[in-house]
């Protein structure tokens, strides 16, 4: 398990460029923590490190978003707005998981669907300081 403190919006998206640095096919990352946290400030930085600026926005209402690089697809879900596990596969969700890099914003949402091996990353506030963010990544391996 590893900790990274983010002292803005700025540092969470230069940590997610740096996630993206090592990013390949069959990559899950999952993304847990509070609305407002910075789930998606870093999905933007790993958007960013791939030329995506211009195309970023959340899934949040069409639960996927797919973005076709060069030499990686990344597949960005939110499944905030999803009732049940099985909505997730009933749109093909686990799928994606050997189609390229997979980023899941709520991911402890559909946790029994979730590939063998995944990397969590888990935001929490400052109640203190609103700009920072701690950020605990774990490989998860079930």
């Amino acid at each position: 398990m590893e900790e990274i403190i983010s002292n803005s919006p700025e540092e969470t998206l230069e940590i997610g460029k740096k996630i993206a640095s090592n990013l390949k096919k069959g990559d899950v990352i999952v993304l847990t923590g509070d609305l407002g946290s910075g789930k998606t400030k870093l999905t933007e930085g790993i958007l960013t490190y791939f030329g995506l600026e211009k195309e970023i926005s959340s899934p949040t209402f069409t639960i996927v978003n797919e973005y076709y690089t060069e030499n990686l697809n990344i597949y960005h879900f939110d499944v905030y707005r999803l009732e049940e596990e099985e909505e997730f596969s009933a749109i093909g969700g686990e799928e994606y998981f050997e189609k390229g890099a997979v980023i899941i914003e709520w991911g402890e949402m559909i946790e029994s669907l979730l590939p063998k091996s995944y990397l969590q990353i888990t935001f929490t506030r400052d109640l203190e300081n609103e700009n920072l963010r701690k950020l605990v990544f774990e490989k998860i391996e079930k």
